[in-house]
């Protein structure tokens, strides 16, 4: 198990799950306070796939309880028919392959979406050589998340 310092500095003092700034010096009986989340516990485990600590605030954390987090799309981006995220990346972490996650209605759109995802993907799942593009399809823009199979 890895120290609090440790696992902060290593995510960059981000929460995995809202994807907010945390406060090191905050104390950690605060809601907006740190806290390590196991992301794959030891009763949900997957045969050969490491427990996974991850930063968290504690009110994230806490909020999350025995069902999984939603890594929510921010308000800004225009998406129709967003994917749920963790379920996606999960997927891609065990198969590899292409995933359609949303669609666009223009073509920039679709870029900010892309960006957003690369970014986003890049803190949650940080060893996972994921690629976002946009590709034209029938009047909108898809957007597809890329994994090459290992």
């Amino acid at each position: 198990m890895s120290g609090l310092d440790e696992v902060g500095t290593r995510d960059g003092w981000r929460c995995w799950i809202c994807d907010e700034p945390v406060d090191a010096g905050t104390s950690v009986n605060d809601p907006r306070g740190p806290s390590i989340d196991s992301y794959f516990t030891a009763s949900k485990s997957v045969k050969g796939r490491p427990r996974v600590e991850r930063l968290a605030h504690r009110a994230c954390n806490t909020r999350k309880g025995a069902t999984t987090p939603v890594i929510r799309w921010p308000e800004r981006l225009f998406v129709s028919d967003p994917a749920v995220l963790l379920t996606t990346v999960d997927r891609l972490e065990r198969k590899g392959g292409r995933e359609v996650v949303g669609r666009c209605p223009s073509s920039a759109d679709g870029k900010k979406t892309a960006e957003w995802l690369a970014d986003r993907l890049s803190r949650l799942t940080p060893g996972l050589p994921v690629a976002s593009t946009v590709e034209p399809g029938g009047g909108q823009y898809l957007v597809v998340l890329t994994v090459a199979r290992r």
